[in-house]
């Protein structure tokens, strides 16, 4: 099929799409937003062990067709903790006929990520292109309900699964006008976005929920400040916005501005998070990829950086060679700038042993399940996350070892026994997933769901 993607307006083919724009990049994310350590990996050796040590994630978009690539699936496997399907789970992919959804290849990428500790980004729920034929040919109130089903559908499908969404994808022109992108989602009504963020927020409220867009990454250009407007306007109004991704995609024709760590920090200055989602730079001067990480790290809330793809010939714009690995797998000097600026001169420590990532379920105690997840993790503290089925109504009984300490909290009202070591969490209307940050203090064992009880 022949399609434009994200910052390159020639029309191009290739299979299934871009190997091709958005679904980039966290993941991490909860308390704040970090990602998962590869399991085998020493902390200062690779990129996600190195980013998780900074307290980020450093991810790659992945093809489920290559996921029986040897040399692909071990390099992977290694530097990366962070994953975005970088077709799978697009409107085409994963709604290919009206209400009849496709989840295979999506959950083919998930399950290698998670199995292995990796966080996954979900890209995208709501974009203006890759979408079926069907949603082509709609317009108006039918639409806007068809998609609005779509982000609900999918996010649903996932929920638990994926640390943050993608829920609109490219909604802004280029050029100087700052206006919306005259698309057929566009013309539903000037609050689809808005419309697009509650739904997914209903449908995954435990997922970061973000805003993803190419050429926003000098601060002066109209484009820009059409999105952070956006943005600001969201969060004065309580929609549901967490972050920002920033695609990146640098080339001679749309190069790294020198004034880009004020983009991500003036978006972060809004109460976003911002990610780098898509990154991948023509020719990869070393130079120029450790200025972007670097940026990304003077940023508190920049969460992590994902680059789209593993080797050249793995991306959309191979013959720009624009990755960290060539095509035979090797890394390039791009690769050790990255690990030097994550590493930024510190002495690497190994971490603790990665806690198991398959989550027990605690029986049923009424009619109430809870079933704890492991999420985000860092050098001193880690996330979990608790779905609750069974009951709106809900009080979770959960237990950390001794010298942990729960140090933050997330919808649920929480209260503690003298020891400090056992929570009771109560439902407090934010849905039936919630969350908490555990100090390790040097204890990675991990929280214990003790009972769950409908009231």
């Amino acid at each position: 099929m022949t399609e434009r993607c994200q910052g390159d307006t020639r029309p191009r083919t290739g299979p299934r799409a871009r190997t091709a724009i958005v679904l980039a990049a966290a993941a991490l994310l909860a308390a704040t937003s970090a990602a998962f350590l590869p399991g085998t990996a020493s902390a200062g050796t690779t990129l996600g062990a190195s980013a998780a040590e900074k307290g980020r994630y450093f991810g790659t978009a992945v093809a489920a067709s290559r996921l029986s690539d040897g040399n692909y699936t071990t390099i992977l496997n290694r530097e990366f903790n962070s994953v975005t399907p970088e077709n799978e789970m697009k409107i085409d992919a994963t709604e290919p006929q009206q209400g009849r959804f496709s989840y295979g290849a999506a959950e083919q990428i998930v399950n290698h990520a998670r199995s292995r500790g990796m966080s996954v980004r979900g890209h995208t729920l709501a974009w203006h292109s890759q979408q079926p034929s069907w949603m082509e040919s709609m317009s108006g109130s039918a639409l806007r309900s068809a998609m609005l089903n779509h982000v609900t559908q999918v996010a649903t499908h996932f929920r638990g699964q994926v640390v943050a969404w993608d829920v609109v994808n490219e909604a802004f022109e280029d050029g100087t006008s700052g206006a919306r992108r005259n698309s057929n989602l566009q013309r539903t009504g000037n609050d689809w976005i808005e419309a697009a963020f509650r739904a997914a927020r209903a449908a995954d409220p435990g997922a970061k929920l973000c805003y993803n867009d190419y050429n926003t990454d000098n601060w002066t250009h109209a484009k820009t400040q059409a999105v952070y407007n956006m943005v600001r306007d969201f969060k004065s109004r309580g929609v549901p916005i967490d972050c920002v991704g920033f695609q990146s995609h640098f080339n001679n024709d749309s190069p790294y501005v020198s004034n880009y760590r004020t983009t991500l920090s003036s978006f972060a200055a809004l109460g976003v998070d911002v990610q780098v989602t898509e990154l991948d730079i023509q020719g990869a001067p070393a130079a120029t990829y450790r200025s972007v990480v670097e940026d990304c790290l003077a940023v508190a809330r920049c969460n992590g950086v994902t680059v789209w793809g593993i080797r050249d010939s793995d991306s959309w714009r191979a013959s720009q060679t624009p990755l960290l690995f060539n095509s035979s797998g090797q890394k390039k000097a791009a690769y050790d700038a990255v690990l030097a600026a994550l590493n930024n001169g510190t002495t690497p420590t190994d971490p603790p042993t990665t806690p198991p990532t398959t989550p027990p379920t605690t029986p049923p105690s009424g009619s109430c399940t809870a079933t704890l997840q492991d999420s985000t993790r860092w050098g001193d503290r880690f996330n979990s996350q608790v779905t609750v089925s069974g009951a709106s109504n809900w009080t979770v009984v959960v237990a950390v070892t001794p010298p942990q300490k729960v140090s933050n909290t997330w919808n649920g009202s929480p209260t503690w026994d003298s020891s400090g070591n056992v929570m009771t969490m109560r439902s407090n209307g934010s849905g039936n997933v919630f969350g908490f940050t555990t100090m390790a203090n040097g204890t990675w064992t991990r929280p214990v769901v003790r009972s769950c009880t409908a009231s």
